[in-house]
């Protein structure tokens, strides 16, 4: 899952190298040594399906070469939700249904809480039918995804996801040995995270010291607040009465261990950002590469990138590390937030070509394509453990052996204003600011949030009946479906 390895010049946005034409003569070649037993629609015969996805280019990229090769007899017509156009107050769920209604594509793709919706509303065909005729084998997914998507099914299977995004904690065992520290293990609690990073050294010029914890882009003070919270099932928003809820003991106990952290020395601050130099230099100004992290906070990208160190900078780059899984709530030590599965694919109950396109979802979360794409570089895993694997034997259970607790902290949030998340992370980065700079308590500054947030969401009515539509700097004028969709897109073009 690395990309070839290159030296380079560039100012980075880096991208995955999309290896189509490797990839379709692996699938030829797995075509032909098939015996094609549930490859096909029930009678094989010609048919065309309407596949719902962000644009036509990245699924031909992601699943339609592959398909093809393998099935050539159906078609696919892709509905692209790019055509959505979003104005001012409007709903993307609603917008989105409306789009689902108008276009009828046979295969939805959907949020988790659009699939509840859909499959409450009988508006899904069940997969368990097709399951149980063509013994598919749910075993070897990732461990909860069926079970999750059953219970967000009311007890039935109606949608599967391909693929996870996931992170887990690297950790330098070189680094680890020198200092005499024992390693860091799986489902940790955030304090115990901490406290392991806090025992190393924090003596030395930034240059040439150790840090004991990396967070790559959760680097401030805020970000890092709201991360252990919501991975402790705190929310910021009652969705029911659309109060904020910031100014309580529980998320005071989470800032002030964060604070703590931040201020302890040990944590590794500086995110990066935009980089024109050397593909040498930049993949060496991470700390955890280039030695100088015991550990970090990061996804897949990570892997890649250290993969590619290696090969480029033997001398330089980290060479004996590992991996943990992410911290877990001690209350729940089995469950994270932290390994979402946002495009679930599902059947809509209007198509008239079900068997053509239970042949689409079955390969796409089949044995065959995830062999495939795993050996494609990509910022997300396929979710057939069987190859999540490392070549020299690492942990890479680490990224999906917690359970998806199928908490979203943003679930019932589509009613706040469109400015909301804007503010939320400008005044929010203000307030922690302040008490970076002592100029506030944890307390002081939560306090202040809430007011100002609240009065954001209160303001929004009158801000719509007077048309002001400008919206603060910073805005973004997107649902919280959509923004959660956006960002997970957007993480992977970044990391990758």
């Amino acid at each position: 899952m690395f990309m070839n390895r290159t030296t380079r010049r560039a100012t980075f946005t880096m991208r995955p190298l999309r290896l189509l034409p490797a990839m379709l003569a692996i699938a030829l070649a797995l075509a032909a040594c098939s015996s094609g037993d549930g490859n096909r629609n029930a009678d094989n015969e010609a048919a065309t399906i309407k596949v719902m996805y962000w644009n036509e280019q990245s699924f031909q990229q992601d699943y339609g070469m592959l398909f093809y090769a393998m099935h050539p007899h159906i078609d696919v017509e892709v509905i692209t939700t790019n055509k959505i156009r979003m104005n001012e107050g409007d709903d993307y769920n609603e917008k989105l249904d409306a789009f689902i209604r108008e276009e009828k594509p046979d295969i939805l793709m959907l949020s988790q809480d659009m699939y509840e919706k859909y499959a409450a509303d009988g508006r899904l065909v069940s997969l368990e039918p097709f399951i149980t005729r063509d013994k598919v084998d749910l075993e070897g997914f990732v461990p909860g995804l069926i079970d999750l998507m059953r219970e967000k099914g009311g007890g039935e299977l109606y949608g599967l996801s391909p693929s996870f995004s996931s992170q887990a904690v690297y950790y330098n065992k070189d680094l680890f040995d020198r200092f005499n520290i024992e390693y860091p293990t799986d489902k940790m609690s955030w304090e115990e995270l901490f406290n392991l990073a806090a025992r190393f050294p924090t003596d030395g010029s930034d240059e040439d010291r150790i840090w004991g914890l990396s967070l790559g882009y959760s680097a401030d003070l805020h970000d890092l607040g709201m991360r252990i919270g919501t991975s402790l099932g705190l929310r910021m928003v009652n969705p029911a009465d659309m109060r904020i809820s910031l100014d309580t003991d529980s998320w005071i106990r989470v800032y002030e261990m964060a604070l703590s952290a931040m201020k302890s020395g040990s944590i590794y601050q500086e995110g990066r950002t935009s980089f024109s130099g050397s593909y040498e230099e930049f993949l060496l100004q991470d700390p955890f590469i280039s030695g100088k992290a015991a550990m970090a906070f990061s996804g897949a990208y990570l892997m890649q990138q250290i993969c590619e160190a290696a090969d480029i900078v033997p001398d330089k780059a980290v060479k004996n590390w590992d991996l943990v899984t992410v911290p877990v709530d001690p209350s729940n030590p089995d469950y994270t937030n932290d390994n979402p599965f946002h495009n679930i694919f599902a059947i809509n109950a209007d198509s008239a070509n079900r068997d053509a396109a239970w042949a689409f979802i079955r390969y796409i979360h089949g044995d065959e394509y995830a062999r495939v794409r795993s050996k494609t570089v990509t910022g997300s895993f396929p979710v057939r453990t069987q190859y999540i694997r490392d070549e020299e034997g690492r942990n890479m259970a680490a990224f999906y052996a917690l359970k998806p607790s199928g908490a979203d902290p943003y679930a019932g949030m589509e009613d706040l204003p469109d400015d909301f998340f804007g503010q939320y992370y400008s005044i929010g980065a203000e307030e922690m600011e302040a008490v970076m700079n002592d100029a506030k308590t944890v307390a002081e500054a939560l306090a202040s949030m809430q007011t100002r947030l609240q009065a954001v969401v209160d303001q929004a009515p009158a801000n719509r009946e007077s048309g002001d539509s400008a919206g603060a700097p910073g805005s973004v004028s997107v649902s919280v479906e959509h923004r959660v969709s956006v960002d997970v897109e957007a993480e992977a073009e970044t990391d990758n």
